[in-house]
């Protein structure tokens, strides 16, 4: 799958509305198009995203096109995942994930 074909995209202009101001928890998956990693661990976020979409949003910020976000958030390696609740971050994952892994990281917010 395309990455940027993949799910909701946030950006710099609307993170706040969509992930501090969500009334659900949110994954944030911050990547990049040439990242090999990213492209490894985004059809499992997207994977995820059709298991817990009901019950938290997933959505991914492309690093490259957004440098406020990923300059507040310390993002020095991607993928990076982070998860919010309440507006605020709860927790964070680096690197390439195992789907368990990242189903684990997940239910810490629901």
């Amino acid at each position: 799958m395309d990455r940027e074909q993949s799910f909701f995209h946030v950006s710099d202009l609307n993170f706040e509305d969509e992930v501090i101001r969500s009334n659900k928890p949110v994954l944030v998956d911050f990547w990049a198009g040439w990242c090999g990693p990213c492209k490894a661990v985004g059809p499992i976020v997207d994977e995820i995203a059709k298991t817990y979409g009901d019950r938290i949003k997933i959505v991914h910020l492309n690093v490259d096109e957004n440098p406020q976000m990923t300059a507040a958030y310390s993002i020095k390696n991607i993928p990076t995942i982070i998860l919010f609740n309440n507006g605020k971050p709860m927790d964070t994952l680096v690197g390439l994930i195992p789907e368990e892994r990242l189903k684990e990281f997940v239910s810490k917010a629901l």
